[in-house]
């Protein structure tokens, strides 16, 4: 693993362990150094791999600071034993998959960005609609990088691809950074999702990331109003 990863994933664990609490200042550059034995480059590269992730901000003039929950819609850090998908959330009750869409093709910029791949590599294109004891609560549209979540099959996209992601492939998902917001469901959701009057979807927009750091899925989950809970958890 390149020197510049391998201090990133530390810092990301010291956050996540409350090494460093939200708002607290990162050590410096210089003292970093020092640290780690490696140049102000190394450390920078490591640093940025963190403001990519969403667990710190750069503050011109102060230093770089673990990013915190206020001011913000409703962001969430998952640590890997808060970090479940669909069926694994709801274990043990009927959960129900209908697969819209499975397709590959090349991501748009904005989503090679978020998944750190070129805009020429390939993605899958995911849609799905999730239900629970026949009542579909949220439709997903999910991307994911195929050269580093090979062989998916619609057999999969039935089940869970979380574990597939983990037993299958002998991958460990290990955060996700995630944006809440309220919306008006499309035309298209509104029968998906058989909601009829005036009711709103919760949009789930999130990047989540393997355990060594790596984005492995860009995805939106448009959750009917009256059928979900949220919370926020902010690391400790």
């Amino acid at each position: 693993m390149l020197k510049y990863k391998a201090i990133a994933n530390k810092l990301r664990e010291d956050i996540q362990k409350g090494v460093y609490t939200p708002g607290q200042q990162l050590a410096l550059e210089k003292e970093m150094c020092e640290q780690f034995d490696v140049s102000r480059i190394t450390i920078k590269r490591a640093v940025d791999e963190l403001v990519k992730q969403g667990l710190v901000v750069k503050r011109r003039g102060s230093g770089t600071f673990v990013k915190t929950m206020e001011g913000e819609d409703v962001k969430e850090l998952s640590m890997a034993n808060q970090f479940l998908g669909f069926a694994a959330t709801f274990a043990g009750q009927n959960v129900g998959t209908k697969v819209l869409r499975f397709d590959i093709e090349h991501p748009t910029p904005q989503v090679a960005d978020k998944l750190q791949i070129a805009a020429d590599d390939f993605v899958y294109q995911i849609e799905r609609v999730r239900s629970l004891d026949g009542q579909p609560i949220v439709m997903e549209y999910t991307q994911m990088p195929i050269q580093l979540i090979p062989g998916i099959k619609q057999s999969v996209l039935e089940t869970s691809i979380y574990r597939y992601i983990e037993q299958d492939l002998g991958l460990k998902i290990q955060s996700a950074h995630r944006t809440v917001r309220a919306d008006m469901p499309t035309e298209r959701e509104r029968q998906e999702l058989q909601i009829t009057g005036t009711l709103p979807v919760l949009e789930v927009a999130q990047v989540a990331f393997l355990a060594d750091g790596r984005p492995f899925e860009y995805s939106i989950a448009r959750h009917r109003g009256d059928k979900s809970d949220f919370r926020s958890v902010s690391v400790r």
